[in-house]
């Protein structure tokens, strides 16, 4: 999927639908991550970060550039915009923001906005090996087709709740990275429905 193609769609597309691994209580911890869609001449490609494995939380796990609020940030645009450059060294003046998705509530107790971003590819990484063990692309077009996606129900306590998993080549993309994938791929595809 090229450019223009993914911003008639993302431009006129109905409200989306807020999704959730975990109902909270409370508003939970806000945090923000970058949804990085390298423009390329053939398409449209998605920046993932793989985390560092000595991390306390989610080692290992596929990821976007993101992170807490910190007090500092103007907004969550700035949050996503400053982790992004301060994992991988993406550079805010080669990002296009387009727009943000439905805030997202974790089991973790994160309420994690993903700001999506139209991005320049020419720069080159600056991988933060502290926070981020290795990057990797995927084609806009793998991880918008619901054939990819794979949902799996998982008890806790006496309520079912929804895991997501995208497997690209060895990758195994999960948990609220591929939920927020999922929401952004129901633009394109009528494939959720609101919660009753």
């Amino acid at each position: 999927m090229k450019k223009h193609d993914f911003l008639s769609q993302f431009h006129v597309s109905p409200p989306m639908i807020a999704s959730q691994d975990f109902p909270l209580r409370e508003t939970g911890r806000a945090a923000a991550v970058l949804v990085p869609l390298l423009n390329y001449t053939d398409g449209l490609r998605v920046l993932f970060t793989q985390r560092a494995s000595h991390l306390t939380h989610h080692p290992g796990q596929v990821s976007f550039p993101g992170g807490k609020v910190e007090r500092h940030d103007r907004n969550l645009t700035e949050t996503a915009l400053r982790e992004a450059w301060e994992e991988v060294g993406l550079p805010r003046e080669q990002c296009q923001i387009v727009g943000s998705l439905p805030p997202h509530h974790t089991l973790t107790g994160f309420h994690i906005t993903a700001v999506v971003a139209i991005v320049e590819p020419a720069f080159s990484l600056n991988i933060d090996p502290n926070e981020v063990h290795d990057t990797f692309e995927v084609p806009l077009s793998f991880l918008l087709n619901p054939d990819n996606h794979l949902i799996e129900s998982v008890q806790r306590g006496n309520l079912a709740h929804p895991v997501h998993f995208i497997l690209w080549q060895e990758r195994m993309i999960w948990g609220a990275t591929a939920a927020l994938i999922s929401q952004l791929a129901s633009i394109f595809h009528d494939t959720r429905q609101p919660a009753s």
